[in-house]
């Protein structure tokens, strides 16, 4: 399993667009995605619901998690897109 702590960096935070094109990456993935706010419980990060439940604002940290075949690269995948404004 991968793991890396990201820090949010759309503007509105992971409100329902940036939300929603992360899931749907990690849904495409294929792969196990968890994401957890602070000391929070992961949530899958396939789920829109699940993503917009952390409340994830900017500049707060995530953790995802990555399990499975190809698991760095989509670890490298999802980090760049939370660490860039989906909002701009």
């Amino acid at each position: 399993m991968a793991t890396r702590t990201v820090t949010i960096a759309s503007s509105h935070g992971l409100h329902a667009r940036p939300a929603k094109l992360f899931a749907e990456a990690a849904k495409n993935s294929g792969l196990d995605v968890t994401v957890a706010k602070g000391d929070g419980k992961p949530v899958n990060a396939a789920s829109i619901l699940g993503v917009i439940s952390l409340g994830a604002n900017t500049g707060d940290e995530v953790t995802l998690s990555v399990s499975g075949d190809g698991e760095d690269a989509v670890l490298d995948e999802l980090t760049a897109m939370l660490e860039s404004d989906q909002d701009a």
